[in-house]
C-alpha cells in the first residue's frame, strides 16, 4: 500500500514517492523563540511529530529539520521590554536562549521526539559560516534581489510563477499592497531579505554593509543547507503558507535550487470559537495546560480527533472527551495487565484475524493524507472487540501488543498514575497477584473488597466508613452505573 498526501503546491492527493527511498527529508518551520509555547505550537510539533512516526512505522528513513528563528523583530522587541537598559545584544541572546528552553521543555512534556537537525538561524551568519549571506550575494549577482540604501530586496517581478503555493496571481497580491514608512523597495510587492543595522541591535557583515537577515531567508537556507537543493516534504501551519513559504520557494528557485516536492500545511487552533491572544486572556501555554490538567495526552487526543488539514476549536468540554476516550483505554489495559500478570510466558502467539483487520484499518487511514480520525476509530474499534474477549488471554495480549503499536505511533501513554480498576476485576486475582500491577497493598484490596460486598448487602453506613479509610490509604472509589472503580489519588 502506498502513503497519499495532499500536497498543497499541486492542490492534489498525491502519491508520496521519495526522491531516495527508503530515505525521506523533511523541513518543518520551528518556532521564533520570544515568548512562552501555548498549545497551538503543540498542535504543530504534535502532527509533524506523528507524520515523522508513522512514515518510520512504514519503513522510511527519516531525517526531520525544525530551525530555530533566534534574531527577529519580535525578539528584539522583547529583549527591550524585558531586560531596559541593558546591552541590546546581550538581551536579545538571553532571551532567545531562555525560551528556546522553555520550547525544549514543552516538548519534553508533550513527549515529541527531539528533530534530527535543529539550525539556529545565527549559525548560518557568522565569519565561520556565512551562508545566508552567500546566498543573497547569489541572488544580487543573478539580478533577482537589489541593494537599496544597506537593505536587500528581493525582486518580486523576477520571480518564476510567483504565487503558485498560495494559488494567487500577482495582480490578486498587488490589490492593496503598500510601501510602508522606512522601507526602501521599488515594489510594493518585494520583500527584504537583509535589513541594515540599526544601532545597538544584533547585526552581522556583509558585502554590501552589517545588518540581519529578513525571516524567509532563513529556511531557504538552512534546509537546502543540511536536506540538499530538493527534498521530499516541508511542513509548516497555515498562516505560513503566504507570504512566508511563498517566499521560500521564489529564494530557492531563483537561486536555481528545486527545493521542496511536497508541502503539508496544517490548520490553524482556535480557543471556544476565538482567537487565542493574550489580550483576550485566552492565551493557554503548555505550561499552564499541563499544570491544569494532569494529562497532556488528552491534549494530544483532541489533535488526533481532528484532521490535521482542518481547524480545531479548543474548548474545555473537548478536552473532557479526550481524557475519557483515554481513560476508557487505561482502565481497559489496566485490566489486560492483571489477566495476564505472571502468565505471558505460558501464552502462545497466535495470528488473530479481527485484529489484523483492525490494524489495516488504522493503516489504510494513515495512508490517506494522515487521516487521524480515521485511525482513531480503529483504535476505539480494538477497544470494543477487546472487552468482548477478555476470557481470552491469548486474544487480549495480542491486542496489547496492536494497542502499544498504536500508541507508539502517536506518542501516547496509557500508564496513568491515577490508574482506575474495576472493583470486579479485583476479584479475579489472588491476593499477592494485584500489588505486582496496581501497586494496590493486599490490605486495600480487602478494604474495597469488603466495602463492595456492604454495598451489595444494601449497608451503606458500612460502605461510607469504609470508602473513608480507603481514602486515608491514598484511594478513591468511585461508584459508576453498575460497577465500582478504584482510583489512586494522583
Amino acid at each position: 500500500m502506498s502513503i497519499f498526501i495532499d500536497n498543497t503546491l499541486t492542490g492534489k492527493k498525491e502519491e508520496f514517492i521519495p526522491l531516495n527511498p527508503p530515505q525521506v527529508k523533511m523541513y518543518v518551520c520551528g518556532p521564533t523563540v520570544y515568548d512562552e509555547p501555548h498549545i497551538g505550537h503543540a498542535r504543530s510539533a504534535y502532527i509533524f511529530d506523528v507524520i515523522r512516526r508513522y512514515l518510520k512505522y512504514r519503513g522510511y528513513e527519516v531525517t526531520f529539520v525544525r530551525n530555530v528563528t533566534d534574531v527577529d523583530d519580535k525578539i528584539i522587541n522583547k529583549a527591550k521590554e524585558k531586560y531596559p537598559g541593558e546591552n541590546l545584544k546581550s538581551a536579545v541572546k538571553k532571551v532567545s536562549e531562555e525560551y528556546l528552553k522553555a520550547y525544549h521543555d514543552a516538548m519534553k512534556l508533550l513527549g515529541i521526539d527531539p528533530p534530527d537537525k535543529e539550525p539556529k538561524a545565527t549559525e548560518y551568519l557568522t565569519r565561520e559560516n556565512p551562508m545566508m549571506q552567500k546566498f543573497i550575494e547569489d541572488l544580487i549577482k543573478r539580478g533577482i534581489a537589489y541593494v537599496s540604501e544597506g537593505d536587500v530586496y528581493f525582486d518580486i517581478k523576477k520571480a518564476q510563477g510567483y504565487g503558485k503555493l498560495s494559488h494567487q496571481s500577482l495582480s490578486e497580491m498587488e490589490v492593496g499592497a503598500r510601501i510602508a514608512p522606512g522601507e526602501k523597495k521599488r515594489d510594493p510587492l518585494d520583500f527584504v531579505l537583509w535589513k541594515a543595522a540599526k544601532e545597538g541591535e544584533p547585526s552581522w557583515e556583509s558585502t554590501w554593509g552589517d545588518g540581519r537577515p529578513g525571516w524567509h531567508i532563513e529556511c531557504s537556507v538552512m534546509s537546502s543547507e543540511i536536506l540538499g537543493d530538493e527534498f521530499d516534504i516541508h511542513g509548516g501551519g497555515l498562516d505560513l503558507k503566504f507570504p512566508h513559504h511563498e517566499n521560500e520557494i521564489a529564494q530557492s528557485e531563483g537561486a536555481g535550487k528545486k527545493f521542496a516536492r511536497c508541502w503539508i500545511h496544517h490548520g490553524l487552533l482556535t480557543i471556544n470559537g476565538q482567537k487565542m491572544a493574550k489580550s483576550l486572556g485566552n492565551f493557554i501555554t503548555i505550561k499552564k495546560f499541563k499544570d491544569e490538567h494532569p494529562y497532556i495526552d488528552s491534549l494530544k487526543v483532541l489533535f488526533l480527533n481532528t484532521h490535521y488539514s482542518n481547524p480545531i476549536d479548543y474548548t474545555e468540554e473537548n478536552i473532557k472527551e479526550a481524557d475519557s476516550r483515554l481513560s476508557d483505554i487505561a482502565l481497559l489495559m489496566g485490566e489486560i495487565d492483571l489477566r495476564l500478570s505472571n502468565k505471558e510466558n505460558e501464552l502462545k502467539s497466535r495470528e488473530i484475524n479481527e485484529l489484523k483487520e483492525i490494524r489495516n484499518r488504522f493503516i489504510t487511514a494513515m495512508d490517506d493524507n494522515f487521516h487521524t480520525p480515521g485511525a482513531l476509530a480503529a483504535i476505539s474499534e480494538l477497544v470494543g472487540i477487546t472487552k468482548t474477549h477478555l476470557d481470552d488471554l491469548e486474544f487480549i495480549a495480542e491486542a496489547r501488543k496492536l494497542w502499544e503499536e498504536f500508541a507508539k505511533i502517536f506518542g501516547l501513554d496509557y500508564k496513568r498514575k491515577d490508574i482506575i480498576v474495576k472493583v470486579d476485576t479485583l476479584r479475579l486475582s489472588s491476593q499477592s497477584l494485584a500489588p505486582n500491577v496496581f501497586d494496590i497493598t493486599k490490605e486495600v484490596k480487602e478494604l474495597v473488597l469488603k466495602r463492595d460486598d456492604a454495598r451489595k448487602r444494601k449497608d451503606f453506613k458500612e460502605a461510607d466508613t469504609l470508602k473513608i479509610e480507603i481514602e486515608k490509604k491514598g484511594y478513591i472509589v468511585e461508584d459508576g452505573k453498575g460497577e465500582s472503580r478504584l482510583r489512586k489519588k494522583s
